[in-house]
């Protein structure tokens, strides 16, 4: 197998020109076959990387502090080899993350800014089982598998990385219509087909990468019920939810939940249960939500137990509009008793926000200095005539 993927920016310009850049190549190959893999992402580069006309300078992994305000990463990778036992490899590349430290552009502290990214991975078909001890041997049978237990739904976890199948189960004809079902981003998104594509962490790529803008709202893709509402170390902030049928539908990476997040919350379709991200595994590449289908004929399979729904996600009607909630109380254990006021829905959410005093370009002393004594100039007679003079 092979893969390869390239980011290009033909110019930059950030914060009104204060930093810049000429050009920005990023690129990623991968190669897998049963005795070898290799891969690269050694052609990325960037080219003309000043700030406030000063040249900055490019390094593989580097680091470049931005006046008083933040720091760049540059050319930053990782490089991971295939299953135990297989041949593959999985090479990523972000070429310039820039952190903010402190407010700067308009944009808060903490933010982050990452331009160009490339992620290829190729991973080989284990070598076939041996079936025979020599010659004149008789044939030594498969050793059997043991039954997959499943306790409610089994997902990836760092404890124990690898996937019981090497490949997506093979000779599996499962079909689900797209009628009763919303696609679960709304607003602008894009993906392509990367089912089965090799993953260090898990073998093999379980779903689908809708990729959205950060905070964009994801939406119960059926009526059904919510479950294991929580984090896990490689999906991050991560939901599941079961459609009537029994379905299944896993979500990952997500920013943050709605207030109707919580297990066991029966939601109907197109109901807002969080927010795009990039937590877990996922952190330091683009927004993205992780997106499996796991039908109820497959659930003995336990994770494994998926079908591609690239097909079936091309398929599903993209809502138009969303219903915000009006209780926006509680936490993690979801909205406590509160009464609002009436009124109507409101017609955002807030992401973020960012307050005038600390907007770029504005002194922190400045609301110190309204409140002091203003200097004296010119002379004071004190009461007994003596005149005192003030510079």
């Amino acid at each position: 197998s092979s893969a390869e993927a390239q980011s290009t920016i033909s110019s930059l310009s950030l914060f009104g020109g204060e930093l810049r850049a000429d050009r920005i190549i990023v690129t990623a190959q991968a190669t897998a076959t049963a005795r070898t893999a290799s891969g690269s992402v050694d052609q990325s580069s960037i080219t003309g990387l000043v700030l406030d006309g000063q040249p900055l300078d490019v390094a593989q992994s580097g680091r470049v502090t931005l006046g008083d305000w933040g720091y760049a990463l540059t050319l930053v990778r990782s490089e991971t080899g295939g299953d135990p036992g297989t041949k593959g490899y999985h090479g990523t590349i972000t070429a310039l993350t820039v952190h903010l430290s402190a407010a700067h552009g308009g944009f808060p502290a903490g933010t982050d800014i990452q331009i160009g990214y490339a992620d290829a991975a190729a991973q080989a078909s284990p070598p076939p089982a041996k079936t025979d001890t020599g010659p004149g041997q008789a044939p030594v049978p498969p050793a059997k598998k043991p039954k997959a237990k499943r306790l409610k739904a089994a997902e990836p976890d760092v404890r124990h990385p690898a996937s019981k199948h090497r490949a997506p189960p093979k000779n599996v004809h499962v079909k689900l219509s797209p009628k009763g079902y919303v696609f679960p981003v709304y607003g602008p998104s894009s993906f392509i087909d990367t089912f089965g594509a090799g993953r260090a962490d898990v073998g093999w790529h379980h779903g689908e990468d809708i990729f959205a803008p950060l905070g964009a709202p994801l939406l119960a893709v059926a009526d059904g019920t919510l479950f294991q509402v929580g984090w896990n170390q490689i999906g991050g902030n991560r939901v599941w939810l079961k459609d009537k049928r029994g379905n299944e539908f896993y979500y990952a990476h997500l920013s943050a939940f709605s207030t109707l997040a919580i297990d066991g919350a029966e939601v109907k379709a197109g109901t807002v249960i969080g927010f795009m991200g990039n937590t877990g595994d996922a952190q330091g590449t683009p927004y993205h939500l992780h997106f499996e289908v796991h039908p109820k004929k497959l659930l003995k399979l336990g994770y494994d137990g998926v079908i591609n729904p690239f097909a079936w996600l091309q398929g599903l009607v993209h809502a138009q509009d969303v219903a915000i909630p009006q209780h926006v109380a509680g936490g993690p254990q979801g909205p406590q008793d509160v009464t609002l006021p009436s009124g109507p829905l409101p017609g955002a959410v807030l992401l973020q926000e960012s307050d005038i005093s600390s907007a770029d370009g504005l002194d922190p002393a400045s609301l110190r200095r309204v409140f002091e004594p203003a200097p004296f100039e010119g002379t004071l007679t004190l009461s007994g005539g003596t005149p005192l003079n003030r510079g």
